[in-house]
């Protein structure tokens, strides 16, 4: 029956796009190269309390605090005594692919996205097992205890159902009791769970948003052509949930219950500068912080090179608009 009720609304989820109007231009302040990272492949950002951390898709056994004091960003890891992965429901023949996969290019869990609470837990979403990593700042690292109609309902409304399109980005409350988790693509999506005693399970359904077709690439973009609508990150802020969307540069804010779009600030104006560019045909930012004063986004190389020959993890600092992120259209 919640299945059935959850396909019902997912189907009536439909495209919330912004008005046709260019989205405002965010200014850039700062860039900083990441130095440390074991695996590279910057994959998430989050705040905690003074601190930034992330993630590399390639390390299963250790997330990174970044020391900010230089112009450089030294990456430091901290190590987890990883706890047995539990089963989430998706299909053998996914996992298969994930399990393949970490033999060629390392990263079995293939963690994407980091968000903390206020208190200090850290929460990691795993892509390659659809499974949300707690990491304490005293403790074992646990899995949390997610109900399996979260990827049963997500795989009955379009998303989850493509190898390396999984979840991309995590947001949790202050409160540690709310739960955002950003699909990829083919179909991209966003849904929300909540803590209930011991279970984080759906509130009704799960699935806030399932959106399919393509957009254009920014014309600053080379050789700009439709791609995939997707999402790389989420980041909370003021009650608002903030969308990175890669492929079209630019971060969305949207109401953190319906997932509808609100509105939309492109960086393609600082990050397609020649000399920023990458020899990649789509967008490499995974991670996103959105706070007051400004917004982080960590640029996930692949191990390439950018244009002027710089081959480690960037994180992007930009004001935050004229006007604020609460700012209407």
């Amino acid at each position: 029956m919640r299945l059935g009720f959850a396909l019902a609304c997912a189907l009536l989820l439909t495209s919330n796009t912004v008005s046709a109007e260019p989205a405002p231009e965010l200014r850039l302040l700062s860039g900083h190269v990441v130095d440390g990272m074991r695996g590279g492949n910057l994959s998430g950002l989050a705040r905690c309390g003074d601190e930034l951390w992330t993630v590399s898709d390639r390390d299963d056994d250790q997330i990174y605090r970044l020391d900010t004091r230089e112009s450089v960003w030294k990456a430091e890891a901290v190590a987890i005594d990883m706890p047995t992965v539990p089963e989430s429901g998706l299909p053998w023949g996914l996992k298969s692919r994930v399990w393949g996969a970490s033999f060629i290019r390392g990263g079995d869990l293939d963690f994407e996205g980091i968000t903390c609470d206020s208190v200090g837990n850290r929460y990691v979403v795993s892509e390659g097992h659809a499974a949300v990593l707690q990491i304490p700042l005293v403790g074992p690292a646990t899995w949390l205890k997610i109900s399996p109609l979260m990827v049963r309902e997500a795989r009955a409304s379009g998303l989850l159902l493509n190898f390396n399109a999984l979840f991309e980005g995590i947001a949790i409350n202050p409160a540690g009791d709310q739960l955002w988790l950003a699909a990829e693509r083919e179909r991209r999506g966003l849904l929300l769970i909540k803590r209930q005693q011991t279970v984080w399970d759906c509130d009704g359904g799960c699935v806030l948003l399932s959106e399919g077709g393509v957009e254009m690439q920014p014309e600053q973009f080379p050789n700009a052509r439709a791609v995939s609508r997707d999402f790389a990150d989420v980041s909370l802020f003021n009650g608002k949930l903030f969308t990175l969307e890669r492929n079209a540069y630019q971060i969305c804010r949207r109401d953190a219950q319906t997932a509808k779009v609100e509105r939309c600030w492109s960086y393609a104006a600082e990050l397609l500068r020649k000399e920023r560019r990458y020899p990649q045909n789509y967008g490499l930012e995974e991670g996103l912080i959105v706070e007051a004063d400004g917004a982080w986004i960590g640029v996930d190389n692949n191990n390439g090179d950018r244009a002027d020959g710089e081959g480690r993890p960037v994180v992007w600092r930009f004001a935050a608009p004229d006007g604020g992120w609460s700012a209407k259209p």
